[in-house]
């Protein structure tokens, strides 16, 4: 008898400032990077997308979003001090109990990233028209799955090391730019019961969004993301299973106490 999965529920957060900013980006983008993302996960059958933006009600992620959330995709640029700590607070507390969350592009900068590394996530970039080659050194990885050595984009901003990041658990991507610089463009850490993946490519003047490879990868790490669990944060006091042999110096202490 087969049986049938419930869909990954994914919720795409992007600022949506660009897009309204500068006519570049709003001729690439129309209805902005977050409905790109969208369009293209929602070719999946096992998703179950919605999208979320900075200046929505609490920034479009209420308890009852993030309550209905697998994954989380991430973008941010122009606004990381805009968005609240205490939907921060929220959103790194639901990754802990088992939410996945896919960081993109200059969202290494986030408030929520930032707080899940424990690092500055600082590195140096040039926008410059370079040549991005992500070369893949997981070939065995889910995220790569159905993708040849490498992927190539003619013109993309360029993020080059030192990275400050802690050492990733998984590197999966590792770029080469035009300039001769590099950087560890795709990496996994495990926070709490949540997985986590930072993947490089996507600036806002560049059509990266409509690559067929890139909306790949990003389905992929969306799969390998789901952890199916949610498991919130407990620190109970615990009976014993078994009874325990008397303490001696605890049974002299509750003797002295009482008087005796």
């Amino acid at each position: 008898m087969s049986t049938v999965s419930s869909p990954i529920r994914v919720t795409i957060w992007s600022e949506f400032r660009h897009e309204k900013k500068n006519p570049r980006v709003a001729a690439i983008y129309p209805h902005g990077m977050h409905q790109t993302l969208a369009a293209a996960l929602g070719q999946h059958p096992d998703f179950l997308v919605r999208t979320a933006t900075l200046d929505e009600p609490e920034h479009g992620l209420t308890d009852a979003v993030l309550d209905q959330t697998d994954v989380l995709t991430w973008w941010g640029h122009l606004a990381h001090g805009e968005v609240s700590d205490a939907i921060v607070a929220k959103v790194r507390t639901r990754v802990l109990e088992g939410m996945g969350l896919i960081v993109l592009h200059s969202a290494h900068y986030s408030k929520i990233f930032k707080s899940l590394m424990g690092d500055t996530c600082s590195l140096s970039w040039r926008e410059a028209n370079d040549k991005e080659r992500l070369w893949v050194i997981n070939r065995a990885h889910p995220i790569t799955k159905g993708l040849g050595p490498f992927i190539e984009l003619p013109s993309e901003e360029m993020y080059g090391e030192p990275f400050g990041i802690p050492t990733p658990d998984e590197l999966i991507f590792i770029s080469w730019f035009t300039g001769g610089e590099v950087f560890r463009s795709g990496a996994t850490w495990r926070r709490g019961h949540g997985n986590i993946f930072y993947f490089r490519p996507g600036h806002e003047t560049y059509p990266t969004y409509h690559n067929p490879q890139i909306q790949l990868v990003i389905a992929n790490s969306v799969r390998w993301a789901h952890s199916g669990v949610r498991i919130k944060d407990a620190g109970p006091n615990l009976a014993p299973l078994e009874p325990l042999p008397l303490d001696p110096e605890a049974t002299q202490r509750s003797t002295i106490g009482h008087g005796r």
